[in-house]
C-alpha cells in the first residue's frame, strides 16, 4: 500500500474512542471497530452495552475478537507511515534549544508546526497530518506551537482553561464558573481574546504615536544641535573677521601714530645735528685763532708782532646764535588724536554690527494685535488693535481679572512660551511711555513696580530722559537722542531681552541671565495727555527689514 493510499484512507485506521491508531481491532455485529482495550473499558464503565458510534444495543455483552484483516491493514499502514516519516523528516528542521519540538517524534525531535489544546501535544508536519485529515481530528483547536501545553490546564480539576472570569482577571476551566466563579462575569476565551486584542490594537497604535512623537522630537533636538552648530560657526566667522580688522585697524593706527612720532624726532634731530656741525666748525676756527693770538702774544719781535696783529685781531666770520634755537616738538594730543580716529573707525563698525544684528533679529518678527480685555478703563484702541492712545474720560468696562485698573497698560492677545520674537512699536511724539514684555501672574491692580523680579522687562521714556528698570530701583540710559521707533526681541530659552533704536539700528539696553518659567506677553503703557503734550499714539508697527 502505498502512502498515498495510506493518506486517503487514514482515518479508516483510527479508533473513535481513543483517536489513535488501532490496536488489535475488534468488529462489532454493527460493523464499527475499536480497539478492543478501548471497548472492553467502555463497557466495563457504561451499561447497558451500545456501540459508541451508532448506539446499537446489545442484550449481551458481545464476545470481541480480533479481527485479523483489519490488523494486517493496520500493519501495513504504520509501515507505511513509518516509511513516509522517515523519509519526510530529513526536509524538516531538527529542534533547536529554545524552539519547540514534537512530542510524537522518537529520537531526534523534530521542530513542531502546530499545538493541539485539545490533545495538548505539539505536532512537526508529519505527525501534524492526521490533525489535518481525520474528520474528528480536524475539529480539534491548533495554534502556533507554545511549550509548556499542561499549563493550559485547570490545576483545580484538570480541566481546559477555556473561560475568562471578567471579576478576577483570570481564565478558568468550565468547572470553575460553576464553582468558585459561579456569581461572576465569565466568558469565553475567544471573546476576551477579541476584546485584549482589540485594546493592544489600540495600545500599540498609541506606542507607535508616542514612538513618532519622540522620533520627531528626536530629530528636532539633532536639527537644534545643527542650527546652534551652523550658528556658532557663523558667529566664529563674524567674529574672528570682525575682530580681525579691529585688530588689523588698531595696528595700523598704532603704525601710523608711531611713525608721525618718529618723524617729528627725526626732523628735530636732523635741524640739531645741523647746528651742532655748524657750532663745532666755529668753534674749531675760533680755537685755531686763539692759538695764534695767544703765540703772537708771547713774541718779543716787536717788529714782527706789529705786522702779524691786525690780521690776527679781526675776529673770523661767525654766526649770531643769540636767537637760533632747537625747538623739541610738541606730542600733545598727538595719541589722543589717534584715538579719537580709531574711536570714529570702530563706531563704523560697531554700526554695521548692530545693523547686522537688527536684521538677523527682525526675522523673528510676530503679528501682534492688542488686548481690550487687559486694557486700562483711560485707554482707547484702534479697531485693528495695533494702536493705544489714553482718553480724557474713564470708560465704564467690568473690572475682570485681566485688566488693568489703575496703571494705563496694555497687554497683547498673543502670548510666548518658548523660542524667539521681534516686535516694534513707534513712540514718536510721546514724552511719556513704557515698553517690553511681561510674565502672565503680573499684579494688574492698583499702582505696580516695574522691575525683573515683579515680572516686567521694560524701559521707559520721561521727558526725553530713557530708564530701565534693574530690580526695585531704576536705572538711567545714556542716549544721545530719544528713539522715534522701538524693537523689542525676546529669546525665551537664553533669558535675553534687548530693545533697539529701529531708526539708527543700535542697540538701547539689553536684559540678560532671565529666568522665563511663565507665558510671556508684549506690553505697552501710554500715560495722560497732559495737555496735548502726549496725546500720540503708540502703534504697533510693520517690520521693515534693516537694509545693510
Amino acid at each position: 500500500m502505498s502512502a498515498a493510499s495510506c493518506l486517503h484512507t487514514e482515518d479508516q485506521f483510527l479508533c473513535s474512542i481513543c483517536l489513535g491508531v488501532f490496536t488489535d481491532p475488534v468488529t462489532l455485529s454493527c460493523g464499527h471497530n475499536f480497539c478492543k482495550t478501548c471497548i472492553t473499558n467502555h463497557w466495563d464503565v457504561n451499561v447497558p452495552y451500545k456501540c459508541p458510534n451508532c448506539q446499537e444495543f446489545f442484550y449481551r455483552r458481545p464476545e470481541l475478537k480480533v479481527n485479523t484483516f483489519i490488523s494486517e491493514m493496520v500493519a501495513q499502514f504504520r509501515q507505511s507511515a513509518q516509511h513516509e516519516a522517515s523519509s519526510s523528516s530529513s526536509e524538516q528542521q531538527v529542534s533547536k534549544p529554545g524552539e519547540v519540538h514534537c512530542d510524537i517524534c522518537t529520537g531526534t525531535k523534530l521542530k513542531a508546526l502546530k499545538s493541539c489544546l485539545v490533545c495538548l501535544v505539539s505536532y512537526c508536519k508529519t505527525h501534524l497530518k492526521p490533525h489535518l485529515t481525520t474528520t474528528g481530528l480536524k475539529k480539534h483547536q491548533l495554534i502556533d506551537p507554545v511549550e509548556n501545553l499542561g499549563g493550559r490546564m485547570c490545576e483545580k480539576h484538570d480541566k481546559l482553561l477555556e473561560l475568562f472570569c471578567k471579576n478576577d482577571q483570570m481564565c478558568v476551566c468550565v468547572l470553575c464558573s460553576v464553582t468558585d466563579h459561579k456569581t461572576h462575569d465569565v466568558v469565553p476565551l475567544r471573546e476576551e481574546y477579541e476584546g485584549k486584542k482589540a485594546e493592544l490594537g489600540k495600545t500599540e497604535a498609541e506606542i507607535q504615536q508616542m514612538i513618532q512623537k519622540r522620533r520627531l522630537k528626536l530629530e528636532e533636538f539633532k536639527q537644534s544641535v545643527e542650527l546652534s552648530r551652523k550658528n556658532a560657526d557663523r558667529e566664529m566667522a563674524e567674529g574672528v573677521q570682525v575682530f580681525s580688522a579691529l585688530m588689523e585697524t588698531v595696528k595700523r593706527r598704532l603704525n601710523n601714530l608711531t611713525d608721525t612720532i618718529k618723524e617729528k624726532q627725526r626732523e628735530t634731530e636732523e635741524q640739531a645735528e645741523g647746528f651742532i656741525k655748524e657750532l663745532q666748525q666755529e668753534i674749531s676756527e675760533l680755537e685755531k685763532r686763539s692759538s695764534e693770538v695767544k703765540k703772537l702774544s708771547r713774541s718779543e719781535d716787536h717788529l714782527h708782532l706789529l705786522k702779524n696783529f691786525m690780521a690776527l685781531n679781526a675776529a673770523p666770520p661767525t654766526k649770531n646764535w643769540t636767537g637760533v634755537r632747537v625747538h623739541p616738538p610738541s606730542y600733545e594730543g598727538t595719541v589722543v588724536r589717534a584715538v579719537k580716529q580709531l574711536e570714529e573707525t570702530l563706531s563704523e563698525q560697531m554700526k554695521k554690527l548692530f545693523e547686522a544684528e537688527l536684521k538677523r533679529v527682525q526675522q523673528y518678527e510676530v503679528d501682534l494685535t492688542l488686548d481690550p480685555d487687559t486694557a486700562n478703563p483711560y485707554l482707547i484702541l484702534s479697531d485693528d488693535g495695533k494702536q493705544v492712545h489714553c482718553g480724557d474720560v474713564r470708560k465704564n468696562l467690568p473690572d475682570n481679572p485681566e485688566r488693568f485698573d489703575y496703571c494705563c497698560n496694555v497687554l497683547s492677545k498673543q502670548s510666548f512660551s518658548s523660542g524667539r520674537f521681534y516686535f516694534e512699536v513707534q513712540v514718536k511724539g510721546k514724552t511719556g511711555w513704557d515698553l517690553g514684555v511681561a510674565r502672565e501672574s503680573i499684579n494688574r491692580k492698583g499702582p505696580i513696580t516695574l522691575s525683573p523680579q515683579n515680572g516686567f522687562w521694560m524701559i521707559w521714556s520721561r521727558n526725553d530722559s530713557w530708564y530701565y528698570a534693574l530690580f526695585v530701583r531704576r536705572v538711567r540710559l545714556s542716549l544721545q537722542s530719544g528713539p522715534e521707533k522701538v524693537g523689542v526681541f525676546v529669546d525665551y530659552e537664553e533669558g535675553l531681552v534687548s530693545f533697539y533704536d529701529v531708526d539708527t539700528a543700535a542697540l538701547i539696553y539689553s536684559f540678560t541671565g532671565c529666568n522665563f518659567t511663565e507665558k510671556l506677553y508684549p506690553l505697552v503703557r501710554t500715560f495722560l495727555n497732559y495737555g496735548g503734550t502726549n496725546s500720540a499714539a503708540l502703534i504697533i508697527s510693520p517690520v521693515h527689514k534693516t537694509e545693510l
